[in-house]
């Protein structure tokens, strides 16, 4: 009798697969977070397995700062053009004019925590009442502590005491009226098995990944890219780098690393070898040692 056996990343698949059918299974108005980063597109790659041939039946949720980088702009609008999605985008500069986020001043400004208001504005009108993320346990200390499915209450605030079992991945979608919750099917995986992933199945993926020459100021034991946004502070000198990005955020507190790696290949095997941590370069989680907790428990991603 023949034996078939799954290697590890096809059981990250499957597992994913199986929690993002859950999702569509058990929520009313389910959608994606994209963010135009490696982990969502992975995400949004999964959801579309998941339903071949037909189409990804969720439609993707994009919180503009303002403070993207073009690059992740442009990639998420050939993306979705690909795919013939639906693509819901909420204005952080929108929430600011309106008066529901006030924009932070000084030479550390970042739009980063003002996303929250807008996301939390857009699911309540939209009607949101699952977000599929594609957060990671082994990115950050209070990501570790989330489950598949992560509830948040009627704020949109999170309580990591108030989280389901989930024993033998058994899932409980149910909630209260103006309750959501976040899912993140690729819980399981570390740095490296995305970027395996990314590898195995050729998935594009934005340019700042590889290995480019642009312009960028050190600061904070990192490279940040200059933009409009930046302000130098006194002494310090843009440079030409060669440099990638190991993660993506806002163009303002995305540090990049200097680096050779311009194919998929190269960027595994630099990982392999790396001894910091693929969030180091963020500038908005050096604020705090709990900094991305308390943005989770406002209703950050």
């Amino acid at each position: 009798m023949h034996k078939y056996y799954l290697d590890h990343l096809q059981e990250l698949e499957a597992e994913a697969i199986y929690v993002i059918r859950e999702v569509v299974a058990q929520f009313d108005k389910p959608a994606i977070l994209f963010s135009g980063g490696k982990d969502s597109i992975v995400v949004t790659h999964l959801a579309r397995k998941a339903f071949w041939p037909a189409r990804i039946p969720l439609p993707l949720i994009h919180i503009d700062t303002g403070h993207n980088f073009p690059e992740t702009m442009a990639f998420r609008d050939k993306l979705v053009e690909e795919l013939g999605v639906q693509l819901l985008v909420g204005s952080v500069q929108e929430s600011i004019d309106q008066g529901r986020a006030k924009e932070e001043t000084g030479i550390n400004a970042s739009r980063n925590a003002l996303q929250i208001v807008t996301l939390l504005d857009l699911i309540e009108t939209q009607k949101i009442d699952a977000a599929i993320g594609g957060a990671r346990r082994d990115e950050e200390k209070a990501r570790a502590k989330e489950r598949f499915f992560s509830h948040r209450d009627d704020f949109g605030q999170w309580d990591p005491k108030n989280q389901r079992p989930e024993l033998w991945n058994i899932f409980n979608g149910r909630k209260n009226m103006g309750e959501h919750f976040r899912v993140f099917p690729i819980s399981n995986w570390t740095e490296m098995d995305v970027w395996n992933y990314i590898l195995q199945e050729n998935i594009a993926i934005p340019s700042l990944y590889f290995a480019h020459e642009r312009e960028a100021v050190y600061r904070d034991n990192t490279w940040l890219p200059v933009s409009e946004h930046l302000v130098l502070r006194e002494g310090e000198k843009v440079e030409k780098k060669l440099m990638r990005f190991r993660t993506l955020g806002d163009i303002t507190i995305t540090g990049g690393i200097e680096s050779e790696a311009d194919t998929l290949e190269k960027i595994v095997a630099e990982v392999a070898a790396s001894r910091s941590t693929e969030r180091g370069n963020r500038s908005d989680d050096k604020r705090s040692e709990t900094s991305m907790e308390d943005r989770k428990r406002q209703g950050y991603f």
